[in-house]
């Protein structure tokens, strides 16, 4: 079982080796579809009097404004927020033809323009903030573990958020306020584990030093496996009813977050641990030291 473990991770750093080389390919071909916190646009808000089916309106929104707009249905068909991606058609002159296209009256209850200079700003803080945690977890977990564990930890990390953001760039999903917190809450979340199974390997290092690292390792991750399992098969189900049933406002955050966990998991079992070992970790790194022979 041992011996099979071993090959599990090392297969499990290939593949995600791969998904981190397609996430990048898929970013740097396509980019990220920034929401209107990132690149600026118009949120308008309007109501109307008959009720109107959700696909319904989404065709007639597109026509007039383009498929860049995204429609969020706010009540039973009656109040709707339309965002729209590009500066134009401010003179809002598209409401009456879309209340004609749709044979209901259309009311106008708020329209408000988002410049592009505070998704800039919201950018350049989230990505300061992002390397400062970055900076910070790998200081206290060299200083908590050992340099190698910290390493293996971050990586794990940057291989988490690479995947996430790959997949909202292949997809085209809206990338918004609210992914970028399912990425935080991700982060967070991988960490918990690649610290719990760390924790572990540190305390069978010790209690067996003659032990092979990678049968340590394996071992480790053998004892915390039931309890990794529970704690993202529960998790998952939570976010999976979220991403089912919450509708399109949360539907980026739901994704972001059920294809976090889901890697974050693999992430902190294969990576993780796997890293120290090839960076040649051993059982004397957490044996405690002779003092010094004192001088007469």
């Amino acid at each position: 079982m041992n011996t099979k473990l071993t090959r599990l991770r090392f297969y499990g750093c290939v593949l995600g080796l791969a998904g981190v080389l397609l996430s990048l390919s898929g970013l740097f071909t396509f980019g990220l579809n920034q929401g209107l916190e990132f690149t600026g646009g118009i949120v308008t808000e309007i109501s109307t009097t008959e009720v109107v089916n959700l696909q319904e309106m989404n065709n007639q929104v597109s026509l007039l404004l383009g498929p860049e707009a995204a429609v969020n249905l706010i009540d039973e068909g009656h109040t709707w927020n339309i965002r729209q991606s590009l500066l134009k058609n401010q003179d809002l002159s598209w409401i009456a033809q879309l209340g004609a296209n749709t044979a209901t009256e259309t009311t106008l209850l708020n329209s408000s323009i988002i410049g592009p200079q505070v998704g800039d700003e919201l950018l350049e803080q989230g990505g300061l903030a992002m390397l400062a945690a970055v900076i910070a977890i790998f200081i206290y977990l060299a200083f908590r573990f050992e340099w190698r564990f910290a390493f293996g930890a971050v990586l794990a990390l940057f291989h988490d958020v690479v995947i996430i953001l790959g997949i909202f760039a292949w997809s085209g999903l809206e990338f918004n306020l609210t992914v970028l917190a399912a990425v935080l809450a991700v982060i967070g979340y991988s960490l918990n584990d690649s610290i719990v199974v760390a924790d572990r390997i540190r305390e069978i290092l010790r209690s067996k030093p003659k032990q092979a690292v990678s049968q340590s390792i394996n071992q480790a991750i053998q004892s915390t496996m039931s309890r990794t399992l529970i704690t993202s098969g529960t998790t998952l189900t939570t976010v999976g009813a979220i991403w089912l049933l919450a509708g399109r406002p949360l539907e980026g955050f739901s994704i972001a977050l059920f294809f976090g966990i889901v890697v974050g998991t693999i992430s902190s079992i294969c990576v993780a641990p796997t890293l120290p070992e090839k960076l040649g970790l051993s059982a004397e790194d957490y044996q405690p030291k002779e003092p010094a022979p004192e001088l007469i």
